[in-house]
């Protein structure tokens, strides 16, 4: 690696070694004090850098770099619980056999770092941007977006611009998201007396448990569940809520334990793992609906499932909302984002293909896909990497890493992508 290179690394292993999960807020921080200190460890490595920074009461960050029309960069420093199943230590920053491990390195602390050495290197070479770089960091991306909230309410957020936290060569289209808690009432004696698991609405859940009135045990080793005293457990595998299915969702074996002894238990499968309603039919050109039940728990006398939706762009809400009443039970919103489309032969497009096509020497068409970034807070906005098309799935995964290799094309992918982006 060069001395440069080193650098990027470094920073990157240092950025993962703040747990920026949600947690309670406290004064002066609101997601927590994880995510409001890696926040300025953030801030003052740009500021080391001799960049301009602002903070926003510790909900996001800018560095601002030129002058004139402005154009954003929008990544965030906030990640999902680490999870079970790890065999690295999830905020260890380790780096070892050609990759750094942790949670965050993929998304997105590792490509956020990359488009700030890309800034500071193109500052270094004396390059003067004809347009003003906004680079805004938030710290509520995966729960929320109160971070994106705050910036709109103290500071003018740019028209256009992309956001390193989707996948190449550049996304165009995302679907919409919409999560939801819904509500199973048990009408009947419910055979458990816990139940509960998952740990992020957009997390595949790892590990659900559930304490049953009756433990039977063949039953239990039937479906692979694990016995500890009076409790059953199951560990499955963790995904992006975009891809559910390339996870193993742990509610599943636990609910089949009750299904026999519960008409609830079964009307939850049947509507949200049997998809009985045929939801997943449903599709553009941006791809399937997807619902993924992440969180589950029994509280109350009923069964709260909180679900991940993700719906086609030629959706409306309120066409994904009647397919919901479907299920029969009351539910709430917990978090709503409209689908992205964007014009694929824009000038932004085209200027973010050109870039990375120089840098693979391939040539590229925009896609579309299920996951939700930042692009889609502004006007005009769009993905445009980190994920190769042919990756490993670690996001929201146990041992998650990005490669010292990809951290290498990323920074000469962003900073040919500024230069082309800012030049008069």
């Amino acid at each position: 690696m060069t001395d440069s290179e080193k650098q990027i690394v470094e920073s990157i292993s240092e950025s993962i070694r703040f747990d920026s999960s949600w947690s309670k807020p406290e004064p002066d921080m609101p997601f927590g004090k994880g995510a409001r200190d890696c926040l300025k460890h953030f801030l003052a490595l740009a500021d080391s850098m001799g960049f301009e920074t602002h903070n926003y009461d510790n909900y996001a960050g800018e560095v601002v770099y030129g002058e004139g029309e402005e154009v954003a960069v929008l990544a965030h420093l906030d990640v999902v619980p680490a999870g079970s199943g790890w065999t690295k230590p999830p905020f260890g920053g380790l780096v070892e056999d050609g990759k750094i491990w942790g949670r965050g390195a993929m998304d997105d602390k590792g490509p956020a770092m990359c488009v700030l050495y890309a800034m500071k290197a193109l500052k270094d070479e004396g390059f003067v941007p004809a347009k003003k770089i906004k680079f805004i960091v938030g710290c509520n991306e995966e729960s929320g977006w109160r971070c994106i909230e705050h910036y709109n309410e103290t500071a003018t957020l740019p028209k256009t611009g992309f956001s390193p936290d989707g996948a190449f060569p550049v996304i165009y289209a995302e679907k919409g998201i919409l999560q939801v808690r819904l509500h199973f009432p048990m009408h009947e004696v419910a055979p458990f007396l816990f139940l509960e698991g998952g740990e992020s609405a957009n997390m595949v859940c790892g590990e659900c448990e559930a304490t049953p009135r009756t433990l039977t045990v063949t039953r239990a080793r039937e479906l692979g569940l694990n016995i500890r005293g009076k409790k059953i457990i199951a560990y499955g595998t963790a995904a992006h809520a975009s891809t559910p299915e390339l996870g193993k969702n742990a509610i599943l074996p636990i609910l089949q334990f009750f299904e026999r002894k519960s008409e609830t238990v079964r009307r939850v499968i049947d509507c949200l793992f049997r998809d009985v309603y045929r939801l997943s039919d449903i599709k553009d050109e941006t791809g399937s609906l997807t619902l993924s039940p992440d969180m589950i728990k029994f509280r109350k006398g009923e069964l709260q499932v909180v679900c991940d939706i993700r719906y086609p762009a030629s959706l409306t809400l309120a066409e994904v909302r009647e397919l919901i009443k479907q299920f029969g039970v009351k539910y709430e919103t917990l978090n709503h984002q409209p689908p992205l489309m964007q014009d694929k032969n824009s000038p932004l497009v085209r200027t973010l293909l050109e870039a990375y096509e120089s840098c693979t020497g391939t040539a590229a068409e925009p896609v579309a896909i299920g996951g939700g970034t930042y692009a889609r807070a502004l006007q005009s906005g769009v993905a445009f990497g980190p994920e190769m098309p042919d990756d490993e799935p670690v996001v929201h995964r146990a041992d998650e890493y990005i490669t010292i290799e990809r951290v290498r094309f990323l920074f000469n992918v962003y900073r040919e992508a500024i230069r082309r982006l800012c030049v008069s």
